[in-house]
C-alpha cells in the first residue's frame, strides 16, 4: 500500500521490546478516589469524572456515545455512558467514587447504575440540582 518506513535510533538506545516510547507518554494517571458528576437534562445526560480537588479526568454524553435526537434523554443511553466511562476509570486504578447529581432527567439512576456495574464502589450520593426559591413573578393588573 505504501512504502515501509526503518527507524533507525541515533545516539538513542532502543527500549528492551524494540519500540520506542513517544516523548510525552509518561506514567499514567492512578487515582483512587473521585467523583462522579451526573448532569441529566430532558435532552441529554452528561457525565464527568473528577479527582477529589475537581479536576477533571475524563467525561462523556449521550450525544457523543451515538445516539441522537430524542433517544439522547433516555435510560437506556444514560447506562451506555456510565458503562463506557466506568471502562475508562477501572484502568486508572479508580476504586470509589462520591456522586454529585444535577438536573431532572430521565438518565439521573441509570447513568449511576451504568457506572456502578463495572465494580466501583459509591460512598455518597448528592442531588445538588438548582431549586429556584422565588421563581418568577406573575403579571401585574393592567391599570386604564
Amino acid at each position: 500500500m505504501g512504502k515501509k518506513r526503518i527507524v533507525t535510533t541515533q545516539g538513542k538506545e532502543a527500549a528492551a521490546d524494540g519500540k520506542q516510547k513517544a516523548p510525552g507518554a509518561g506514567g499514567k494517571k492512578h487515582v483512587d478516589a473521585g467523583i462522579l458528576h451526573v448532569q441529566s437534562t430532558y435532552n441529554n445526560t452528561k457525565v464527568m469524572l473528577t479527582d477529589k480537588n475537581g479536576n477533571a479526568l475524563m467525561w462523556g454524553s449521550s450525544g457523543g456515545a451515538g445516539f441522537r435526537g430524542a433517544k439522547k434523554g433516555t435510560p437506556f443511553a444514560a447506562a451506555k455512558v456510565g458503562e463506557a466511562l466506568a471502562l475508562k476509570a477501572v484502568n486508572l486504578g479508580l476504586k470509589e467514587i462520591d456522586v454529585i447529581v444535577k438536573g431532572v432527567g430521565s438518565g439521573r439512576e441509570s447513568a449511576i447504575r451504568g457506572f456502578i456495574s463495572k465494580g466501583v464502589v459509591i460512598t455518597s450520593i448528592k442531588d445538588a440540582t438548582p431549586v429556584p426559591f422565588n421563581g418568577p413573578q406573575p403579571k401585574k393588573p393592567r391599570r386604564v
